[in-house]
């Protein structure tokens, strides 16, 4: 997230907890740097849902680990699959019946204890 996304977050909290930030502009802008900082890894619209369900939940306003979220991570099996599924696409018809005939072959040996 970046300074302008937190400060979006900030004016949602702000308008629900008004003592949620500081009176002074100095204390505020640290908050915001602070804030920014701690949440720079974050998925934005993720927060944002977690900030909507901690103001229905709660009446005081939510620490910077209450409303945490991360985008989820790359997950490596999932793409090895999807690139195996797009290479099949090209592996000709022939070769695919070859592959099911001699696969239906050795499950028929197996199951008749050969």
């Amino acid at each position: 997230m970046d300074k302008k996304q937190v400060l979006e977050i900030f004016k949602v909290l702000q308008n629900i907890y008004p003592r949620f930030m500081p009176e002074s502009t100095e204390e505020a802008q640290d908050k915001l740097n602070t804030w920014t900082r701690m949440m720079r890894d974050m998925d934005f619209k993720r927060v944002m849902k977690k900030v909507e369900e901690h103001i229905i939940a709660n009446k005081f306003p939510p620490s910077i680990a209450e409303i945490s979220a991360y985008a989820p991570k790359d997950n490596e099996s999932l793409r090895k699959m999807e690139q195996w599924r797009k290479e099949a696409e090209n592996v000709p018809q022939e070769t695919k019946d070859r592959f099911q005939a001699k696969l239906k072959e050795l499950m028929e040996a197996k199951t008749n204890g050969q």
